[in-house]
């Protein structure tokens, strides 16, 4: 199955400009990542859009990617400048492999999914399950799987794209999946009775899923004031984005080739939060604390033995300043 949400960064950008719209503007260049879904697309949309980069300064070349540790690889061979991650990659910065620039939401959009039959995790021993490793789907299935007292290798487990996960659902050819929307709203249509075995829900507040932008550890150094512009746009999107929920749905949609209604299920399993509520819970150390409680969980899945202090790889004061 071919998705309409990956397009190709000339397409994406060729689209906005079709629409009179300003995909690049004057300023220092700067290659920014999104993911091909709402929560990971919607700042860089509304920013282009609306003219949020042109205002702050940034020459911005958005290029869409499948998932946030790609991203990172990106940053790391210099062939890209920012990107976006969900929580389930927030091992990567807390290993060193970039720095976090800003939060971007507290989502609730991933799911175990599963055929009809399986009703619980415990069904799932010995199954093949469907996930984008090293993503919030990956974590949210591992989570369940802990809950139940079971790890990854009771499982047959397959790493795909999530374009992929869907189209293996949507055949039967895998058993069960962790996943999130608007995905999951696309293999529901194929597969309405499929099962839901689990939700980041499940394990809120203990567990809190934030996603965040990312930036290449030395762009840090080296252009400190470039940062500071694409946190610049980056807040001020996120505030238009919370006043403007229906239209900041409509410019994502635009730009992704996905239905708004697919975007607005998806949307609803997160938090529109501003510029100030974010400054306000980095200031008073909440921020960091997700990422501590994220840390511990990272190693008790095995993704590390140690990790950075969150303060070492979340620039929360460039943050407040910009």
């Amino acid at each position: 199955m071919t998705r309409r949400g990956f397009l190709t960064s000339s397409a994406a950008v060729a689209a906005f400009a079709a629409g009179g719209l300003p995909a690049r503007a004057e300023g220092a260049p700067a290659r920014i990542g999104y993911n091909g879904d709402f929560w990971g697309a919607s700042i860089a949309a509304v920013a282009s859009d609306q003219g949020f980069y042109a205002k702050h300064g940034v020459d911005a070349d958005i290029k869409v990617f499948t998932n946030g540790p790609i991203q990172v690889q990106a940053l790391g061979a210099d062939s890209l400048d920012f990107g976006y991650i969900g929580p389930g990659a927030l091992w990567l910065p807390a290993t060193g492999k970039a720095k976090i620039i800003a939060v971007n939401d507290v989502g609730f959009s991933d799911r175990v999914i599963a055929q009809a039959g399986i009703n619980s995790i415990a069904d799932l021993k010995g199954k093949k399950v469907a996930i984008p490793a090293g993503t919030s789907g990956d974590m949210l299935l591992r989570l369940a799987l802990q809950k139940a007292g079971m790890a990854m290798s009771d499982l047959n487990i397959v790493e795909m794209d999530p374009s992929t996960v869907v189209a293996a659902f949507s055949s039967k050819q895998v058993d069960a999946a962790g996943i999130w929307y608007p995905f999951v709203g696309i293999i529901q249509k194929n597969v309405p009775d499929l099962v839901e075995l689990a939700k980041n829900k499940d394990f809120y507040p203990q567990n809190t899923f934030p996603s965040a932008f990312i930036t290449r550890n030395d762009l840090v150094e080296s252009n400190p004031d470039l940062v500071k512009r694409m946190i610049g746009a980056i807040k001020e999107a996120a505030d238009w984005r919370a006043a403007n929920q229906d239209k900041a749905i409509e410019i994502t949609s635009k730009l992704l080739g996905i239905p708004a209604d697919q975007l607005k299920t998806e949307a609803g399993y997160g938090n529109f939060m501003t510029s100030d509520e974010l400054v306000k819970l980095t200031k008073d150390g909440t921020v960091n604390g997700w990422f501590s409680t994220m840390n511990e969980l990272f190693k008790t899945f095995g993704k590390f033995d140690k990790s950075l202090d969150p303060k070492d790889y979340y620039l929360g004061d460039m943050y407040v300043e910009a």
